[in-house]
Order: C-alpha cells, then sequence, then structure tokens
C-alpha cells in the first residue's frame, strides 16, 4: 500500500465545476472513474480519496493536488490514457498516509481580463494593497461562512497589451473569494468604486452585495507544501501544452469570427 499526491491541470470550461456530482461531468467525476478503470482504486472513500480544493464551474487548474491510496504502481500516463484530453496529471509526490491536500502552504490563483473600458491600473493596485494581510473577507464569500478570517499574502497587477493580469497568493480562500475580490479591483478600474472605500469592504457589518468576476478567466495555479516536491512528467507536461494548442487555436479561430461579425454589423448599421 502507497500513498501519492498528484497535480492535475484542466480546461474548467467543458465541466461543471470539480466537485463530483450526479448527471453532470465534473473533473473529480472523471478522476474517479479513470483511477476505478485501471483498478488505481475502488472507491474514493476506501482509497482515502483527498483533494486540494473545488474550483468552480468553468475554472481552469495547473497545480490543483489529489491524493489517494494504492496497492498498485501509479503510472501518470496510465490513469492519463484513461482521462479526457482536457483533464490531465503531469507531476506526482510520494506521500505519507496523513497527507492530506487541503491543508496546504499556500494557493497561487490568476485572474485574466481583457481590458476594453481603459481600466486605471494605479487605482487597482491602490484597492489591492488594502487586500493584502489577514482580514474578515465575509463580504467576499456567503454571508453564512463560519470562518472568514483569511490572510492574502500578495497581489500583483500587471498589463500586457490589453491584457490585465492579477495575481494573488494565500493560504486558503473562502468559496468565490478571489473572483468577488477581482470584481471589487475592476470597480476601482472602471471609477466606480474609490480605493480608499476598500476598508469598508472589510468590514462584515457592512454588506454590499458583491458579485464574482466569471468563472471563465480564473486559474489556479498552484497549490504548495511545507517540505514536498513534485516530480513533473515531461511526457505528460508536453501533452497538455499539445492540448491547450489546439484549445486556443479553436477559440481564437471562434473570436476572429465573432470580431468580423461585429465589424460587419458595425458597418451595415453605420450605412442606415
Amino acid at each position: 500500500m502507497r500513498k501519492v499526491a498528484l497535480k492535475v491541470a484542466y480546461i474548467g470550461s467543458n465541466f461543471s465545476g470539480f466537485q463530483r456530482q450526479a448527471d453532470v461531468p465534473t473533473v473529480e467525476g472523471e478522476i474517479i472513474k479513470a483511477l476505478q478503470e485501471i483498478e488505481l482504486i475502488e472507491t474514493p472513500d476506501a482509497s482515502g480519496f483527498s483533494i486540494a480544493g473545488r474550483t468552480d464551474k468553468g475554472v481552469h487548474a495547473m497545480g490543483n493536488v489529489v491524493a489517494f491510496r494504492s496497492e498498485n504502481e501509479i503510472r501518470i500516463n496510465q490513469i492519463n490514457k484513461a482521462l479526457p484530453s482536457e483533464v490531465q496529471f503531469i507531476a506526482k509526490a510520494p506521500v505519507h498516509f496523513g497527507f492530506r491536500p487541503r491543508y496546504a502552504l499556500r494557493r497561487y490563483y490568476r485572474y485574466i481580463m481583457v481590458d476594453f473600458e481603459g481600466l486605471d491600473i494605479t487605482k487597482m493596485q491602490i484597492a489591492s494593497e488594502y487586500m493584502v494581510g489577514t482580514h474578515n473577507f465575509l463580504n467576499f464569500s456567503k454571508r453564512s461562512e463560519r470562518n472568514p478570517i483569511r490572510t492574502v499574502e500578495s497581489i500583483n497587477i500587471s498589463k500586457n497589451g490589453q491584457t490585465i493580469i492579477v495575481d494573488v497568493v494565500g493560504q486558503s480562500f473562502l468559496w468565490k473569494m478571489v473572483r468577488k475580490m477581482i470584481m471589487v479591483l475592476y470597480q476601482c478600474g472602471k471609477g466606480e468604486i474609490d480605493p480608499e472605500r476598500i476598508p469598508e469592504y472589510l468590514n462584515p457589518h457592512y454588506s454590499p452585495g458583491l458579485k464574482p468576476m466569471p468563472s471563465s478567466g480564473l486559474i489556479l495555479m498552484d497549490v504548495e507544501y511545507k517540505n514536498l516536491k513534485f516530480r513533473y512528467d515531461k511526457y505528460a507536461v508536453d501533452l497538455f501544452i499539445s492540448t491547450l494548442k489546439e484549445e486556443f487555436e479553436k477559440t481564437f479561430n471562434q473570436a476572429m469570427v465573432e470580431q468580423s461579425l461585429l465589424q460587419n454589423m458595425i458597418e451595415l448599421q453605420e450605412k442606415k
């Protein structure tokens, strides 16, 4: 009997989140089905199957982590053959039987948005500084959250052309917390919220009713653990890169088609 931790990368677009659910495709559902198909586990409970985080519908990942016990040798590429191309294991590490992936040293999220509105990056950066540190993030999750105290280690905002990238690092995050943080930063960039008002949003007695940014822009980049080093599988990484390239070409082509439609409709409107 051995226990292993595996890093999983996935394109979340066609899945109803990570956590397994009846009658809908999920990342966890595909993983468990594959592990059972190649007889690495019998049931999730019997194998001690556990995960680092349950990402929402449409969220992507490069480094979510699952762990389980098995009597058989665990080969990444054997599992990957039984998985959809959008879900692939890319690294593994042997762990002790008491290892629980949810207790991570830190988690690293990235949010990507296209700036069509001329957002003020400076205001977004000023606002982000108020969010760094240990705060009550009740307004950035559900109001029924029992323990809303979280520590955000860093927030970095950069811009490349029209693309804005927001990197958020912390030990753990509440449900929809990152996407609601990004929404507030976005509204600051638009001039709808004064960055100096962010402390109000961190006051649990104030209820602003925040909505999250779309899930499609969020990536769980990595989950780190103390004294645990994962070994990446080159073949698995190369294969997932190929899948990403194919997906990028497909979505880029679709975006170009829609851009052409938009331009032609605008020209048609101007002629009337």
